[in-house]
């Protein structure tokens, strides 16, 4: 067993685990699933690049979050998509439909990383939610298949964004992450698991995005029906 796995392990039981810091580089990152994700990230020690096509924006959104967790150490720079893809591990979170075409415009800065997508191709028709079958099956698999040397990994699309940004409230759910190379899910469960209450669950391959971004639809019209934010456990699966 490997030491990830030892800490995945001790985070099931519910023990304190220390996870090594990462410099992560959320792309497109001004939006609320992008400035949620970030400040949960840096909230247990991650350092992170805000990054926005404007690098005054990505500063503007990394000045509030500052503000309002100002009693915090967050370690939370900005910069333009460019410089937060030169970070350590990349999360893409654009709009789903300009997704691929960002990763592909920063091809050359993704070149062996692990990149995460969290975005889910829906689209609204009157009060409910439906989603969308991108080039590839999904958005993930578009987003690897223009940046066929990157590690692309589908993770995070069931998080609500508000929640994650509430700093002084625990987010309790499993995450689902697949992705063809094993070392990026294994870096994403390493990401999920140093957050308490989140649980990392190993989905398999990337073909498997598919449902998963499409079942956030399912997610979305619970909320707006029982007017709730639903969160996603499984059960079933044995201790650790």
């Amino acid at each position: 067993m490997s030491a990830y796995s030892d800490a995945l392990f001790d985070r099931c039981r519910g023990e304190d685990v220390t996870v090594q810091a990462v410099l992560i580089g959320i792309v497109g990152g001004t939006g609320p699933a992008g400035r949620g994700l970030a400040a949960r990230l840096a909230s247990v020690g991650h350092d992170i690049i805000l990054g926005s096509r404007s690098k005054y924006r990505a500063l503007e959104e990394r000045d509030k979050i500052m503000d309002t967790w100002a009693d915090r150490d967050l370690r939370l720079q900005a910069g333009d998509n460019t410089t937060a893809a030169t970070a350590d591990l990349v999360v893409i979170a654009t709009p789903w439909d300009a997704a691929a075409s960002m990763a592909r415009s920063l091809a050359s800065h993704l070149r062996g990383k692990v990149v995460v997508t969290m975005a889910n191709a829906l689209e609204r028709v009157d009060d409910e939610f439906e989603p969308l079958i991108p080039p590839r099956g999904s958005v993930a698999g578009h987003v690897q298949a223009v940046v066929p040397n990157a590690k692309v990994a589908a993770a995070f699309q069931h998080l609500p964004a508000r929640e994650l940004a509430d700093l002084d409230r625990p987010i309790e759910s499993d995450v689902l992450i697949c992705s063809d190379h094993a070392d990026a899910i294994e870096s994403v469960s390493q990401l999920v698991t140093g957050v308490p209450n989140l649980r990392a669950l190993d989905c398999g391959q990337l073909s498997n995005a598919t449902a998963i971004e499409a079942f956030t639809a399912v997610l979305l019209q619970l909320n707006g029906r029982y007017r709730t934010r639903v969160a996603l456990r499984i059960t079933g699966l044995p201790e650790g």
